[in-house]
């Protein structure tokens, strides 16, 4: 679970719902993710059996990453509750507030 729903793993699964990338193209699109933490965060969800790594024997190396059946099925999930925050961010805030409030 911790994996799945950490920031970087959850905005991978996401990214890759779409199609799946080359390393650079992948940082790019999740933005201001460290080379390391992508890395680390790559190999983590692989180990759990939700991404696949293909490296393909070219010059220079090429290496694509992909969802497997079993991560695009955690995927859809984690969309879905990304999706289900956006909606109800005011929501959220005015919640946040209203407590704050009533701490005070």
């Amino acid at each position: 679970m911790e994996h799945v729903t950490s920031r970087w793993g959850t905005l991978v699964l996401i990214a890759l719902l779409e199609r799946s990338y080359r390393f650079g193209e992948l940082r790019r699109e999740i933005g201001r993710v460290s080379e390391k933490m992508l890395t680390q965060t790559l190999q983590t969800l692989e180990r759990d059996g939700l991404v696949h790594r293909d490296a393909k024997p070219v010059i220079p190396p090429r290496v694509d990453y992909s969802l497997t059946d079993l991560g695009r099925e955690a995927a859809d999930q984690v969309r879905s509750v990304a999706q289900w925050a956006e909606r109800r961010v005011t929501a959220i805030q005015r919640a946040r507030e209203e407590y704050d409030a009533a701490k005070s």
